[in-house]
């Protein structure tokens, strides 16, 4: 028998013998996951509800809200266009701050700025409630954005509390929050929407909520916020580090440098301690555009603007007449079928999401989060006609279900986004940076997206472009880009 002969012989064994070995390489990186510190995440998870339910409650009584007010004069073909402007005003004014905020929050701390952003959200929501005038209803969505900060910030103490080893399984819980806000918010804003009409035995005799019809489901969100600042006050533990971070006991001088930044690494973990060297300051912003920090950026932003789109679109195809291409549901079914992805989303987060990634690795795990997006659209025409036809039925109904369903993917392609974000900053000093410059070109992003996509749906049913279907092929179009965007990024997150 020949060498070679021999050779090919091994081969077979000693590729048994090297799968073998890299199974055993898996399970002692599986044996040595950092654990996730359950108590902090728990409050970060609470703080984090605060945004979905302040944003999602008005949604089931948006239409109707704009209706109420007078501002289209009657003209139901306008009631996207403003609307959409509701909804993007927000993201405006929190594009123009988030990147200050976040690059505040890494040079005092986290817990300050997170303060202030809960303030703003509860302010902000109550003058929602109160305001009877379209210009009320502006002023309010602007004060919601502009103090607002919170998002980018919440993600960056994720990231300052996890190492490799445990990331995905944080973000993998991340959505429960998310979630929740989602089901809850429709839920209050669609049953407590102008509830001395719904309620007269409760709330007949109430002067008040009859001038000011969605002032109670504003109103809970809004103390749901003030909450949350107290939780973070009293609880939430600084997670940068540094010496010109502002702690709780460093204001009132009961405590030294020292003996806070141990507390810290303490509760935090070991993935704190290591993860910053004394001598790293914040880069400058220049210093943010790399090319994996511009890669990410792009793909985040591509992702919510065809998130975002179909966020506004749905609402609102679900209230418009049958007779104008939509499915002319009440509000109360809106806000149900809403909280159902809701429930479906958390769901499925957490039980898959980081199966998913850990089968298909974070860029296969994003790209068919964007590419389900494709499907979800599709059946907006789809549902449109069938309506019209046979009205809603029962296959109408399994339909919209099917795209809820369809929908989940997005969530799915945050998760793995947020991943590549936190591995593509400079170093550990930047990261609520980061986590704003991406944050910013998202909330662009969620600008546009909402006037857009409801000015198209406007635009396509009061033209009958493509039988007012014209705005479902646009978006499509969108995931379409945004899909390449998503070849842009590697394999596997840098390094």
């Amino acid at each position: 028998m020949s060498p070679r002969d021999n050779d090919d012989e091994r081969q077979p064994l000693l590729a048994a013998q090297r799968r073998e070995h890299d199974l055993n390489d898996l399970n002692d990186i599986q044996i040595k996951r950092t654990p996730l510190p359950v108590f902090q995440l728990t409050i970060v998870l609470f703080l984090q509800l605060a945004e979905p339910l302040t944003s999602n409650v008005i949604y089931p009584f948006a239409p109707e809200l704009i209706r109420d007010i007078g501002i289209t004069n009657g003209d139901e073909t306008k009631v996207g266009y403003y609307v959409g402007i509701l909804q993007s005003l927000f993201f405006l004014t929190q594009a123009l701050t988030v990147l200050h905020w976040s690059r505040l929050s890494d040079r005092i701390g986290r817990k300050p700025v997170i303060l202030i952003g809960l303030l703003g959200l509860s302010a902000s929501m109550y003058c929602f409630g109160l305001s009877r005038t379209f210009w009320g209803l502006v002023l309010s969505r602007c004060l919601n954005g502009a103090l607002n900060g919170n998002i980018g910030v919440l993600k960056s103490i994720i990231a300052e509390m996890t190492d490799s080893t445990n990331i995905a399984q944080a973000y993998a819980v991340m959505p429960i929050s998310w979630s929740t806000g989602v089901i809850l918010g429709p839920v209050i804003g669609g049953f407590l929407a102008k509830p001395a009409e719904r309620f007269p035995s409760i709330f007949g005799n109430n002067e008040f909520l009859k001038t000011h019809a969605y002032f109670l489901p504003c109103a809970i969100p809004a103390t749901f916020s003030l909450v949350a600042w107290l939780v973070t006050f009293l609880f939430l533990k600084e997670t940068a580090t540094g010496p010109s971070i502002l702690t709780i006991p460093r204001l009132f001088r009961q405590k030294d440098a020292d003996t806070t930044k141990r507390e810290v690494m303490v509760e935090t973990g070991p993935s704190i301690a290591n993860s910053e060297s004394p001598d790293e300051q914040p880069v400058p912003l220049r210093g943010l555009l790399t090319r994996p920090v511009i890669v990410a950026a792009s793909n985040y932003a591509a992702l919510s603007l065809v998130d975002i789109a179909l966020r506004a679109v749905h609402p609102v195809f679900l209230a418009t007449p049958i007779e104008y291409g939509g499915l002319g549901l009440p509000t109360p079914r809106i806000g149900n079928l809403l909280s159902i992805f809701g429930v479906l989303n958390g769901g499925f987060q957490v039980f898959f999401f980081a199966r998913l990634h850990d089968y298909l690795g974070s860029k296969k795990t994003f790209t068919l989060g964007v590419a389900l997006a494709l499907p979800t659209f599709a059946l907006f025409p789809i549902l449109s006609y069938l309506a019209s036809k046979q009205g809603v039925t029962l296959f109408v109904w399994s339909l919209a279900l099917v795209q809820v369903i369809l929908s989940i993917g997005t969530s799915f392609a945050y998760g793995a986004v947020f991943i590549y974000i936190s591995a593509a900053t400079p170093n550990r000093a930047s990261l609520g940076a980061t986590n704003g410059l991406c944050q910013l070109t998202v909330s662009l992003m969620r600008t546009i997206g909402p006037a857009a996509a409801n000015s198209l749906f406007s635009l396509s049913i009061e033209k009958q472009y493509m039988n007012g279907w014209m705005v479902y092929y646009v978006l499509m179009g969108t995931t379409c880009v945004a899909l390449w965007v998503a070849a842009q990024l590697p394999r596997r997150p840098w390094a």
